[in-house]
């Protein structure tokens, strides 16, 4: 019976997070299996990864084979690094130390990657509130300053309206003046 470690696909629609297993090549995807090793969860970034180490190594030491995605998934997490160094331990080309001590330096390394890669994006997050929040303020001035501008443009239209009217009554009041003022100022003809 050949065994694969692979992916079986769950969730829903457009939001799909994987259970990594291990299976008779000849079951369907979603089908049998025969033990759960781990889970993935592409839909966080950085993907979700949580995976007996444990025993994929020992399923990788009796021979299952890989999918392409699950080989990339256990080489993420060391699975393979250790089994490599199990491998030169065998074979005498160093010791359980210095294999232990590689796989501790390379850890460190991974997390350090990952950690950063987390800061980034935390950063970058930051960064476009900051800037979505400038371009907020720009278009919030702007509008400002063409209502404030809109409203001068008003308030000039209704002072020179009050300065027409004004002038209008004023102009009217000499009109009145100057009428009354006219009848009293000519004699009177005497009649003859």
């Amino acid at each position: 019976m050949a065994v694969k470690i692979r992916l079986q696909r769950h969730g829903k629609k457009n939001f799909a997070f994987f259970h990594i297993v291990v299976a008779d090549t000849r079951a369907p995807r979603d089908g049998r299996f025969i033990e759960q090793i781990g889970t993935y969860n592409p839909n966080t970034n950085p993907a979700t990864i949580t995976i007996k180490e444990d025993r994929a190594l020992a399923w990788l030491n009796v021979g299952a084979q890989t999918t392409l995605v699950t080989r990339r998934i256990l080489s993420y997490e060391g699975i393979l690094l250790r089994k490599h160094l199990a491998g030169g331990v065998a074979k005498g080309a160093f010791s359980q130390e210095v294999a232990d001590k590689k796989f501790a330096d390379w850890k460190a390394q991974r997390d350090a990657k990952i950690e950063a890669k987390k800061q980034g994006l935390t950063h970058d997050s930051i960064e476009k509130a900051k800037a979505a929040k400038e371009a907020e303020a720009k278009v919030n001035a702007a509008r400002a300053e063409a209502l404030a501008k809109k409203k001068a443009e008003e308030e000039e239209a209704a002072r020179k309206k009050a300065e027409e009217e004004e002038a209008a009554k004023k102009a009217e009041a000499q009109a009145e003046a100057a009428e009354e003022a006219a009848p009293a100022e000519a004699p009177a003809e005497p009649e003859a």
